[in-house]
């Protein structure tokens, strides 16, 4: 293995939660998410010459990976619709009310735009509105006004 290679793999190895958790926010399958994993190292690879390290390459991997599920998602729109998953949940007591409860916030989630969606993940994620703001380029203001905004949307989508 030579040392871009090697490169490569280390920093995959590094991120790889990181790029699970975006594909992840795009799909509820399994099957589906690996292909999306899959797919955004083949994108990452292509791009690995490219990356000149003016960004962290964090952003760099989540803006890579952010973009191709985006566009997924709107192919995936285009062919069919998404599947419910309400008979998955087959707990009782307090778990099943916990699952119900995390399954409603991200059908919640699921139901703004992808712009609003990718703004939440990276929040859930703990990064700050600098990170935010540059893997999505918008200004850490705008980052701001966003959650906001999108909190009191999600507060208000009682139906979803």
């Amino acid at each position: 293995m030579n040392t871009k290679e090697q490169q490569f793999m280390n920093m995959i190895k590094e991120h790889e939660r990181t790029i699970y958790t975006v594909c992840y926010m795009f799909s509820n399958d399994t099957d589906e998410v690996d292909d999306l994993y899959q797919d955004i190292l083949v994108r990452l690879w292509q791009g690995f010459d490219a990356f000149k390290g003016k960004s962290d390459i964090k952003t760099w991997i989540y803006r890579v990976s952010l973009n191709y599920c985006i566009n997924f998602s709107n192919k995936q729109k285009r062919q069919r619709e998404r599947l419910n998953l309400d008979s998955s949940l087959q707990a009782n007591g307090s778990s099943f009310e916990r699952k119900l409860q995390i399954k409603q916030l991200y059908k919640r989630i699921n139901a703004l735009g992808l712009v609003d969606r990718s703004v939440v993940l990276l929040w859930l994620e703990g990064l700050s509105y600098d990170e935010i703001g540059a893997i999505l380029g918008i200004s850490v203001k705008n980052v701001s006004f966003k959650l906001v905004r999108i909190k009191e949307q999600l507060k208000k989508m009682s139906n979803i």
